[in-house]
């Protein structure tokens, strides 16, 4: 006589078996959650209890509870544990909370040399404190158990996160003029399609400084199908120094005037203001957007101001607001294009280069738009 189940079948909608499907052949789930998914796809197919125990190697008291769970639960709840389960946390919460507050602290504060936790490092510091702070729990924690009670608090006490503190305290009233100036340029672009005419030129400058003169010490050998598909190259480089690159993007028309310059002080900012207003026509107002660079407003930029009054005006973006000047955009492009893994044999080669490198730009230049912030602002 045939043996015939007393437990039901295991009936599986379509997409509940997908689900089960694709999480029986996932790498980067749970193994339980992988080896109950296998049990409830054999089981809904029709084989037994003992021929999925032997084909997993595992037991049927294993096999029966997955099953039993499914038909009462769910199959999808049957994949996790049920809450309650498992031995009670011998690590209490005032506990927990104590460990987190040491995380929050700087291990140089407690005596330490470092200046960041280590998993290890807290676990050795709550385990010679905890007695004395009332939680004796944590006498055996271990670093394993420090990660999982901080990964759970979201706290990671061993990295760092950059941020930059405003501390132009006009910062808000000089961004907005300086989008004010993006959203003229934005409106002249509309109305005349780039051109504003011969009374004014809006630019952004910066500069970008050292920038590394770096020879090869052996030639590279180019891509070889079959045998190396990247450029190779020597691991030793020889400096010779660095340079500066001065530019400005005239955000109406797209060209870019640069020079190249071993140091960037006020001569060289005024040698550079000196070539814009031999470049505009006389009657131009030519409007700079640029930062606090004491070159900008030393006095002997001034002094050579006075001799041209009203034919420049500045607009400086706020104290840490590098990132208000579009001329960023195309020193990232620049440093992506050319300046990726560049090798000259002297300063004057990477200087014709980089000039090189604007003649091809301006040859078909690219107007940046800055679109961020202009929608509330108000023309007036």
């Amino acid at each position: 006589m045939p043996f015939i189940p007393k437990r039901a079948k295991l009936v599986l909608t379509p997409a509940v078996q997908e689900a089960l499907a694709t999480l029986s052949h996932a790498r980067k789930e749970p193994v339980h959650r992988v080896d109950r998914a296998r049990i409830l796809l054999a089981y809904a197919s029709g084989e037994s209890v003992s021929s999925i125990a032997r084909k997993l190697g595992t037991n049927r008291p294993r096999v029966e509870r997955c099953i039993d769970k499914a038909l009462e639960l769910g199959p999808m709840v049957a994949l996790a544990d049920l809450p309650g389960r498992g031995r009670s946390p011998k690590i209490t919460a005032e506990a927990r909370a104590w460990l987190i507050s040491l995380a929050c602290q700087k291990p140089k504060e407690l005596g330490y040399a470092q200046e960041l936790w280590t998993t290890r490092l807290l676990a050795t510091h709550a385990r010679a404190h905890c007695r004395e702070a009332g939680h004796p729990s944590l006498l055996q924690i271990g670093r394993g158990t420090v990660s999982k009670i901080l990964t759970k608090s979201e706290i990671r006490p061993h990295r760092i996160n950059y941020y930059l503190e405003r501390r132009d305290p006009e910062f808000d009233a000089k961004m907005a003029q300086v989008l004010y100036v993006y959203r003229e340029v934005q409106l002249l672009s509309e109305k005349a399609d780039g051109d504003a005419g011969p009374l004014l030129a809006i630019l952004s400058y910066d500069e970008k400084p050292g920038i590394q003169a770096i020879e090869n010490t052996a030639p590279d050998l180019a891509p070889v199908p079959g045998e190396h598909p990247c450029v190779s190259r020597d691991y030793e480089y020889i400096r010779h120094g660095t340079v500066t690159l001065m530019a400005g993007i005239d955000l109406l028309t797209g060209k870019v005037h640069g020079h190249v310059v071993n140091r960037h002080r006020s001569r060289e900012f005024v040698a550079f203001l000196k070539n814009l207003d031999s470049i505009y026509a006389r009657a131009a107002k030519i409007r700079i957007v640029l930062d606090n660079h004491s070159a900008h407003i030393s006095k002997e930029t001034r002094a050579y101001l006075a001799t041209v009054p009203n034919r420049f005006d500045f607009v400086f973006t706020p104290k840490h607001g590098s990132w208000l000047n579009l001329i960023e955009m195309f020193f990232s492009k620049l440093a992506r294009t050319l300046l990726r893994g560049i090798r000259v044999a002297s300063k004057d080669e990477l200087r014709e280069r980089i000039m090189k490198y604007l003649v091809e730009v301006n040859d078909a230049p690219v107007i940046f738009r800055w679109k961020y912030g202009l929608d509330t602002l108000s023309v007036a």
